[in-house]
């Protein structure tokens, strides 16, 4: 019986994670929408917004999409979107030929910069009463 218990309120846990998680994803696609942005578009830029530890302000594709949990189809297709739109600018990854590499343009830059303070004031609000 115990046990039964025990697992019933792991899987609460869980389901409580994925419901504050859900809720928070709608309330950052709700305020980011008026920049034209949804909270995957957001979380690349973040994430390209970082200087990486060897001074490369540039990420392979790989690199992102293992930070924002996102496919790899998904996020190139993500990727296009925001290079369409003058956010970011792909290039050739110098140490394999095969690899794309993704970096912020200065409009990205700029729009991110004015961006941020909405989305952590999303993430304060939904996360702190979380």
């Amino acid at each position: 019986m115990a046990a039964k218990k025990a697992e019933r309120t792991l899987a609460d846990q869980w389901r409580d994670i994925l419901a504050l998680h859900a809720r928070t994803q709608c309330e950052l696609d709700r305020a980011l929408h008026q920049h034209g942005l949804c909270g995957s578009d957001f979380e690349v830029l973040d994430v390209l917004s970082e200087q990486r530890a060897d001074g490369v302000c540039s990420y392979r594709v790989q690199e992102i999409s293992e930070r924002v949990h996102l496919s790899q189809s998904a996020l190139s297709r993500l990727v296009a979107r925001l290079e369409k739109d003058g956010l970011v600018e792909r290039g050739m990854c110098e140490e394999d030929r095969r690899g794309v590499r993704v970096a912020l343009t200065s409009k990205g830059r700029a729009l991110h910069g004015d961006v941020l303070p909405l989305q952590r004031a999303v993430l304060t609000r939904m996360l702190a009463s979380g």
